[in-house]
């Protein structure tokens, strides 16, 4: 896969690291990628931090590019010029695969790909947005929104998440996994999981009882794990097991749960040949038509035609 990051002048240096990190090189143990930043006019561009980059890539590697990211710059109040749209548009039109980091959004917006889809943004801009695009549908909650061929996603940091999204959808959750791995992330945080919490951080002695549930469940995922077990473990109320999840989390515990399920079933479809009901059986469900219901639910797609995908295992 070829990606190229479209890099304006006063792009986010956060943004560019994480492109970098990310799809750049992992060494001889994971596949690379043919990785470039593209720009207007290739040359010193400048950043938000003020620390100029020489990107020599100009804007027709970015429409031959099979992913393209539009990365978020501070005068993004103000489209991109025209030959920067039309190079949007082409590689979306060729069959690309195109995203949008924070407010490249407005990029993406500009160009007409965002009309008649759901969209996020940083949440401090998602307003901003709206007004702009009565045409796109803004979430302003959401760390990403996967809409097919285009993919946006929230500000800041959840670039990782937009990343290891975007490589878990077209390499499986077994390659997301080595490289949150590599990188020291968490591999994967729902697209649904609210952008903003009110406690990112353990306050109290009941937060690190909570931190040391959320990892027994990822050990013991095979078992049942009611909801009501857990906040036994936790030493605390049913409601305020939820209410303290949710506050710390972003999510609820059956949606966490759920997700952390079926991500480990791709997994073990990815890279095991074990039988999809003893799949089912190690993630917690309770036969192999519960798992298929779920994954097809979810995912759009039944076990074994996932298996296919990614593997030659019929």
């Amino acid at each position: 896969m070829t990606v190229a990051a479209y890099a304006p002048p006063g792009v986010g240096m956060l943004a560019v690291g994480i492109v970098t990190e990310v799809f750049g090189p992992h060494g001889a143990t994971l596949p690379g990628f043919d990785f470039a930043l593209c720009t207007d006019r290739p040359g010193p561009v400048p950043t938000d931090v003020g620390v100029p980059l020489t990107i020599t890539h100009g804007l027709d590697k970015l429409a031959a590019a099979d992913l393209v990211i539009a990365l978020p710059w501070a005068g993004f109040r103000t489209p991109p010029a025209p030959a920067v749209l039309d190079a949007l548009s082409a590689a979306h039109e060729r069959g690309a695969l195109v995203a949008a980091h924070c407010v490249g959004a407005f990029a993406l917006a500009a160009a007409g790909l965002l009309d008649g889809r759901r969209a996020t943004t940083h949440w401090r801009f998602a307003e901003l947005l709206a007004r702009r695009h009565p045409m796109v549908t803004v979430e302003p909650d959401a760390l990403y929104i996967d809409e097919g061929p285009v993919i946006t996603g929230a500000g800041a940091a959840a670039g990782f998440d937009l990343c290891l999204h975007l490589l878990r959808r077209e390499y499986g959750a077994a390659m997301a996994n080595a490289v949150a791995r590599d990188v020291v992330l968490p591999s994967h945080r729902d697209g649904g999981q609210a952008q903003y919490l009110a406690a990112p951080v353990p306050e109290d002695c009941r937060d690190e009882r909570l931190a040391e549930v959320l990892a027994w469940a990822r050990e013991n995922l095979h078992e049942p794990l009611p909801v009501a077990d857990l906040a036994r473990r936790a030493v605390m109320s049913k409601r305020s097991f939820a209410r303290r999840f949710t506050a710390a989390t972003g999510t609820t515990p059956h949606a966490w749960l759920r997700s952390l399920r079926l991500s480990r079933a791709e997994e073990f479809l990815e890279t095991t040949d074990l039988p999809v009901e003893e799949i089912a059986r190690r993630v917690g469900y309770g036969s192999a038509a519960v798992l298929r219901e779920q994954f097809v639910r979810r995912r759009g797609v039944p076990p074994r035609s996932y298996r296919r995908s990614f593997t030659n295992t019929p």
